[in-house]
């Protein structure tokens, strides 16, 4: 029988020969796509409301400051629909190369900008831009990075491997915090500029690691056996819109739970008592050092038990932390400040980022999968970033019960949508494949 030039090439069970590099580089691009477009986060909790915007009103100030940020979300689904629709089509590794060039860009800009004490309404007028720019750059780049560690990794494995990139966002989160907190001694504007700029290093370290990467095999499986959609944004908005649903709802919950925690609480303690800056910021760096492991360790018992049960787990601690988080907080007791940071955001949210990886995946086929996973994920994502202008407007009307009320509302949904998933990973699935997998190790 001739050979064929088209020929499928072979998945192994075992995964890639690739597959720790490409898990390693995901890791490292979301690392600091995530030091990036958080950077804006804390300089909107910390400086933004009296930088760019009239120092007469200072709640006012902070509401547009936050309003700002929400912009780059609401971009966050164009970008994820582009970088979806691009990675399912041409393949994953462009978007994730791209997706960096523009972030970075956007982010070293962002330390550059005129304040409006120099340039007056023109200021903010930038900043949303630049903001919206950065949306687009970070909504592409996350379905990219998940599918290529996924689809590289071996089969019995794939919740851990997904989970590796996953790590890269407190792993960003953590040094952005960092960086703040070490330069909040600095004179004047250089105490927010600097970990911009700084940023700039950091991209050139990832896409240097990025450009090496090798294309997914299950891409590359089903281009080559036609098993590619021409259109795989209106495919999967077609076929697999209940996907969609899905995973906007288990995204939710997470979304909600992070920025409620890492931007909201960190301005509301702030505002209470500014002495209060230095300690929670490095009580957010902390916990997101932890939440690196958590959400490793997370991944990994996925492949173990299943992806539910740590989600649900999740859900239900999310729903049952948010009035405490303020109660514990508001008498601004230090240990009691970094302990709900550390619960928050290292255990909560690092349980469910941990285990969102493979989950939000396994809800679509290879031929649109970043597109549905991007999608969902990226449309929660949008409405996750409204989370601290709600938060502010509720606890301005009804005091800090109505933020909790907020995170408690997001926690729910999570809960619903979770019990409404099937599981992806159960008994009879993983027995399948570690009988594929010893197999393999025989031949």
């Amino acid at each position: 029988m001739p050979s064929s030039p088209a020929a499928t090439p072979r998945r192994s069970p075992l995964g890639s020969a690739d597959r720790n590099k490409t898990a390693v580089a995901a890791a490292v691009g979301t690392s600091v796509e995530n030091y990036d477009f958080i950077a804006y986060g804390t300089a909107s909790a910390l400086y933004f409301g009296a930088v760019f915007f009239p120092e007469s009103d200072r709640f006012a100030g902070t509401l547009l400051a936050f309003a700002t940020l929400a912009v780059g979300f609401v971009m966050r689904p164009l970008g994820g629909a582009i970088g979806g629709y691009l990675g399912d089509r041409f393949g994953r590794k462009p978007v994730l190369v791209g997706a960096m060039i523009v972030m970075g860009a956007a982010t070293f800009v962002i330390g550059l900008l005129p304040t409006y004490a120099q340039i007056g309404v023109l200021a903010p007028i930038l900043l949303t831009v630049i903001r919206m720019i950065q949306g687009l750059a970070f909504g592409a780049e996350w379905g990219g990075a998940i599918t290529m560690a996924y689809e590289h990794a071996p089969w019995h494995r794939r919740g851990m491997y997904a989970a590796i990139p996953q790590s890269g966002n407190p792993f960003g989160i953590a040094l952005s915090s960092g960086m703040f907190a070490l330069c909040a001694g600095l004179e004047g504007d250089w105490a927010w500029r600097t970990p911009f700029l700084l940023s700039s290093v950091l991209v050139i370290v990832a896409l240097i690691v990025r450009s090496r990467l090798s294309e997914s095999p299950e891409f590359q499986e089903a281009q080559v056996s036609g098993a590619t959609e021409k259109n795989p944004l209106v495919a999967t908005l077609r076929d697999d819109w209940r996907g969609i649903l899905r995973v906007i709802a288990l995204r939710i919950v997470e979304s909600f739970a992070y920025y409620s925690t890492a931007t909201y609480l960190l301005n509301y303690l702030t505002e209470r008592d500014p002495s209060l800056r230095p300690l929670a910021l490095g009580a957010i760096t902390a916990a997101s050092i932890i939440a690196i492991f958590v959400t490793f360790l997370a991944g990994t018992l996925t492949d173990r038990i299943g992806r539910r049960p740590i989600y649900i787990g999740a859900c239900i601690a999310a729903i049952l932390f948010a009035f405490p988080m303020y109660l514990l907080t508001n008498d601004g007791r230090p240990a009691l400040v970094v302990a709900v940071f550390v619960i928050g955001i290292g255990v909560i949210h690092a349980a469910l980022t941990g285990t969102q990886g493979s989950l939000l995946t396994e809800q679509f086929r290879t031929a649109v999968r970043t597109s549905g996973a991007s999608l969902g994920y990226q449309i929660a994502a949008a409405l996750g970033g409204f989370a601290p202008l709600l938060a502010a407007a509720l606890a301005g009307a009804f005091g800090w019960p109505g933020a909790a009320l907020l995170y408690m509302g997001a926690a729910v949904i999570g809960l619903v949508g979770i019990l409404l998933t099937r599981e992806t990973w159960g008994r009879g699935e993983r027995d399948r494949v570690l009988a594929l997998v010893e197999a393999e190790r025989r031949s």
